[in-house]
């Protein structure tokens, strides 16, 4: 099962689940999976699309998931996948 990780600003949004454990053989079918756990997150990761936001970043294993196979890069049972939304300001 894959681990994915939420930082504290998208835990409202995921009834403050720290982290999710998914059986799912690519990112789109854990973002999928994570939809029918948590709606209120699907916003704040995808389009009405299905498209990924650009200002949210998906680390598969310490890689960020647009220099891999985007929502295609496969999963396997040790992934780590943590979600980082970008953080403007100054």
């Amino acid at each position: 099962m894959a681990r994915i990780v939420l930082p504290s600003a998208l835990r409202p949004y995921a009834n403050g689940a720290k982290e999710f454990d998914v059986d799912a053989p690519t990112l789109r079918a854990a973002l999928d999976t994570l939809r029918d756990r948590s709606p209120a997150l699907e916003r704040r990761l995808r389009d009405e699309r299905g498209t990924l936001r650009r200002y949210v970043n998906f680390y598969i294993d310490g890689n960020e998931c647009r220099t891999l196979d985007g929502v295609n890069t496969p999963l396997t049972a040790t992934t780590e996948l943590m979600i980082i939304p970008a953080v403007a300001g100054g």
